[in-house]
């Protein structure tokens, strides 16, 4: 008797675990038929997507939270869900490599609304060499990656570019959502404000500072560097999980002491371990640079947004760069 009643406690925790996680994922991806349902695919056009889409927008983004969103892809759920919403904002520029044959994949009949939302940034371009090896590829030399060019998909990482982000997220809004036209453009005066006002304090805090050079975990900061004159050396290409080479690594360690470095900047979704490591062969410490591709689960439960995540970045660097 007693056995049986460990069985069934047993199989009622499975199946209350495993309810508990449908239900998370269905709250994540689960269409409002009140609503406009708008997909997105990064932190950064979430948080903007809520804010101008207030109560008219039912805003859902696919990637969970936790996950680095280079190397992920949608699954049926997902891509079900995506199809049926009127609205898909994704930053492009490489970053989503499911997004062409999805696009390909709906019908002539579907009103699905897709949105680039990176349209009107200008684009920054990295070499293929040196594991530079993620974002849209711009060469014609298919069989030969040594090279290549490849564009930083990485366009939200600068209150710049942010602002050109936000304002295609309002202006898609308007188009698939008329009647609520005014809401749309009173919530994005708002979000505007906002950050104008974080890319002053960068421009301000950051053309004050002694040092202009910072050394990061993998490439993602090029937009950021270019709009406040900073530069950027980075342990890996354009995707978190490219490796360095030995001498990639000896060539990082000479240049953080020639340029007397302080920090070795490393990022919370991927491993720290090549930063600590290049930290330890510098004698020097490591610091979080965050690129704000996703939030941990504890960012997400204490209610972090973009703004508060770039004004701890800021705070990073300019402590960096004494």
């Amino acid at each position: 008797m007693k056995r049986v009643r460990i069985v069934l406690f047993c199989t009622l925790i499975m199946v209350l675990t495993l309810a508990l996680a449908a239900c998370d994922q269905n709250n994540t991806v689960k269409l409002d038929e009140n609503k406009m349902n708008v997909v997105t695919t990064i932190f950064p056009i979430y948080d903007f997507a809520q804010q101008i889409g207030g109560e008219h927008a039912n805003v859902m983004n696919i990637i969970p939270t936790g996950v680095e969103p280079h190397d992920w892809t949608p699954k049926s759920q997902e891509m079900n869900v995506t199809s049926k919403s009127q609205l898909l904002l994704y930053n492009g520029a490489g970053l989503e490599g499911w997004i062409p044959n999805f696009l390909q994949g709906l019908g002539a009949g579907s009103s699905l609304k897709t949105v680039e939302v990176s349209q009107g940034i200008e684009r920054i371009h990295a070499d293929g060499t040196d594991g530079h090896d993620h974002g849209e590829k711009t060469s014609d030399h298919k069989d030969d990656h040594a090279g290549d060019i490849y564009i930083d998909p990485h366009t939200w990482v600068s209150p710049k570019s942010a602002l050109i982000m936000a304002e295609n997220i309002k202006n898609s809004f308007i188009e698939v959502d008329p009647g609520n036209k005014s809401d749309y453009e009173a919530n994005y005066v708002k979000l505007e404000q906002k950050l104008k006002d974080l890319d002053q304090k960068f421009t301000t805090e950051l053309s004050a500072t002694k040092k202009k050079e910072i050394v990061v975990s993998h490439q993602a900061f090029g937009y950021l560097c270019r709009d406040y004159g900073l530069t950027q050396k980075a342990m890996m290409g354009l995707s978190p999980e490219a490796e360095p080479r030995s001498q990639d690594i000896l060539a990082l360690t000479k240049y953080v002491k020639e340029h007397e470095i302080k920090y070795i900047f490393f990022e919370e979704l991927v491993s720290d371990t090549v930063a600590k490591m290049l930290a330890s062969e510098a004698n020097v410490d490591t610091m979080v640079l965050n690129p704000i591709e996703g939030l941990t689960k504890e960012q997400a439960a204490s209610g972090e947004n973009y703004v508060t995540l770039m004004e701890r970045n800021l705070q990073n660097l300019v402590k960096a760069l004494q």
